[in-house]
């Protein structure tokens, strides 16, 4: 089931979201718990056995580690089985199908010896399991186990971040699963919050996606094409992904829940390293603190070993995305570009007063690596990546403009005028400076405005997606 659909909106949210709020105490869990079940096995009911599995494998084994605390050699074997089983799972269903298909193509003689494999992908594996492995980690280091098997159930199933994050830590909404409350001001933010998220997905990102889907068909017909297509794609899983985090972030408030952002203007970065930390922060954290740190971080002796941790982490990075060549070298090409950063001390040099220059270069240097790589991100294979990389830079010879472009150009402007706008901070400096204190008449006319414009979108939304306009949220497929 998805956030922009008919479905959820008119049907599932209302009534969870009802029934929740009439609810107290452990009843609230359970009820939260059966309605997370029933939204993933929506579309494919046997993958919700795939998930179930995951929790009671996790639950178990957090169980037993805890009861190891005194006896470390115990302890770090448990920790190391359950990670073994984890990516276990993980590797058979996502990455076996890569694995088989590219030995079958390098090595032709191993065809009759390796079948191809054809599995099924689960929605948000990726996900669920990465959430279940920082649980049981965090067991591992010290945090209390939960010993209820159906709360560790709930933040490993919980529906707003299932399928697609933010990934929760245990830690941040273990005391909200035993103790949490709804009032009326959270509420109303999380509708808020959940409201410019849909917007973002329906009326930016699904209409960007039309003339990325255009340009990446193509190849990039012209030069101009080219450009216009990685641009829009660049917008379009900003909004896509980043509207998705902003629905999660606000159903769980409504629910009771506080998850931390995932987006932070990433657009506005002046280095890559910046970029990454405002870009899907909860998985940046994550493989900061569960790899980066445990390899020994920056706190290195030495610039090479500094290297391979980025190096390691970057290469997890793109393999965590997806099961093709093209997520490997993406994570690699990263890597490279903060390995750079971090050896030659550019964010530190940067914010150096009388680098004014340096920092706007550096920053169009910054935004121009970004679409590059969201091209590799979104090709197909490599060779369409390379193809469409050359039409870019006119190295195919082709026009730089035709009619497609003159098209897309002016028929989407407004859209993708919307969509520059919406990727800064402007929305929020106007605010600032023209509200400047938090309550007020001020105040109350531009919580007005901003709930009228919110709702009036949300109906275009909700109209667009009765004419069928609907795309799957990209995330999804991670």
């Amino acid at each position: 089931m998805l956030f922009s659909s008919m479905e959820f909106v008119l049907i599932f949210l209302p009534v969870v979201v009802g029934v929740n709020l009439l609810l107290r105490g452990r009843a609230r869990n359970y009820w939260l718990l059966l309605s997370s079940l029933l939204f993933y096995a929506w579309g494919e009911p046997s993958f919700v056995f795939v998930m179930i599995g995951s929790i009671v494998l996790n639950y178990g084994m957090a169980l037993l580690i805890a009861r190891c605390q005194e006896r470390q050699g115990w302890k770090k074997a448990l920790l190391v089985a359950d990670i073994v089983c984890n990516l276990s799972v993980l590797f058979i269903f996502k990455y076996l199908n890569f694995v088989t298909r590219t030995v079958r193509a390098w090595f032709p003689g191993m065809v009759p010896l390796i079948p191809e494999t054809s599995i099924a992908l689960p929605i948000g594996i990726s996900f669920f399991t990465f959430q279940a492995l920082s649980y049981v980690i965090d067991v591992y280091r010290g945090t209390p186990v939960q010993k209820n098997p159906a709360y560790l159930g709930l933040y490993i199933s919980l529906f707003p971040q299932l399928i697609a994050g933010p990934i929760v830590r245990y830690g941040t909404i273990a005391e909200q699963i035993v103790h949490r409350r709804i009032t009326a001001g959270d509420f109303s933010e999380g509708v808020m919050i959940f409201l410019r998220g849909f917007n973002k997905k329906i009326l930016l990102a699904n209409v960007l996606a039309e003339v990325a889907d255009a340009a990446f068909a193509s190849s990039g017909s012209t030069v101009g094409m080219a450009w216009l297509g990685a641009l829009c794609y660049m917008l379009q899983i900003y909004f896509d992904f980043g509207g998705y985090s902003d629905m999660a972030i606000g159903l769980g408030r409504m629910l009771g829940f506080r998850f931390e952002k995932n987006f932070d203007y990433p657009y506005i970065s002046g280095t890559v390293t910046e970029f990454w930390r405002r870009w899907h922060i909860s998985l940046g954290s994550w493989f900061r603190d569960y790899v980066y740190f445990p390899l020994g971080g920056s706190r290195v002796k030495s610039k090479a070993r500094l290297a391979r941790n980025l190096f390691v982490v970057w290469l997890l990075t793109g393999i965590w995305h997806g099961a093709e060549w093209t997520f490997i070298f993406w994570g690699v090409f990263y890597g490279i570009l903060i390995t750079g950063e971090k050896l030659c001390g550019i964010p530190r040099r940067l914010k150096q007063p009388g680098h004014g220059t340096a920092r706007a270069l550096y920053r169009g240097f910054t935004l121009l690596m970004i679409l590059l790589g969201w091209v590799l991100f979104r090709a197909e294979n490599l060779a369409q990546a390379g193809a469409y990389l050359q039409a870019m830079f006119g190295l195919n010879h082709i026009p730089f403009a035709d009619d497609a472009l003159v098209f897309y150009l002016r028929d989407y402007f407004v859209v993708l005028a919307a969509g520059l706008l919406c990727a800064t901070p402007v929305f929020t400096w106007l605010k600032d400076r023209l509200v400047p204190e938090p309550e007020g008449p001020r105040a109350a006319a531009a919580e007005a405005a901003a709930w009228t414009v919110q709702l009036a979108l949300f109906l275009c939304g909700i109209g667009a997606l009765l004419m069928g306009a609907h795309n799957p949220f990209i995330y999804f497929n991670f």
